[in-house]
C-alpha cells in the first residue's frame, strides 16, 4: 500500500551534480522517518541518509557528508536528495525508503530505485 517512486538519476561526470526525488504515497513523509540507501553491484545496500518527521535534523554517512544534502517537503510528501561533487564510487541505485535510521532491518517499505553513474 505503501509506495515511494525515485527520479533523477542518470549519467553525470565525476564533479557533476543531480538531486534525486521520492514521491511518497500510502503513507505521508510527516508520519516516518525516510532513507535514501544505495546500493553498487556485488555490494551490500548501504545507508545513505535519513531525515527526521519534521525534518529537523538529518544523518549522513561519511562518505557523502558535505557533499549531499537530504531534505523533505511534508506539505508535497516529496523527499529529495541533492548530490554535489560526485565521484565514481557514488555510482548505485539509489533508494527511498520508509523506517528507522540507516538500518535495512527498519525499512518498512523501499522504492524501485534510480540508477546513478558517475563516469567521464
Amino acid at each position: 500500500q505503501v509506495q515511494l517512486v525515485e527520479s533523477g538519476g542518470g549519467l553525470v561526470q565525476p564533479g557533476g551534480s543531480l538531486r534525486l526525488s521520492c514521491a511518497v504515497s500510502g503513507v505521508t513523509s510527516n508520519y516516518y522517518t525516510m532513507n535514501w540507501f544505495r546500493q553498487a553491484p556485488g555490494k551490500e545496500r548501504e545507508g545513505v541518509s535519513c531525515i527526521s518527521v519534521r525534518g529537523d535534523s538529518a544523518w549522513y554517512a561519511d562518505s557523502v557528508k558535505g557533499r549531499f544534502t537530504i531534505s523533505k517537503d511534508n506539505a508535497k510528501d516529496m523527499v529529495y536528495l541533492q548530490m554535489t561533487s560526485l565521484k565514481p564510487e557514488d555510482t548505485a541505485i539509489y533508494y527511498c525508503a520508509v523506517g528507522g535510521c540507516a538500518v535495512v532491518q527498519s525499512v518498512r517499505a523501499w522504492g524501485q530505485g534510480t540508477q546513478v553513474t558517475v563516469s567521464s
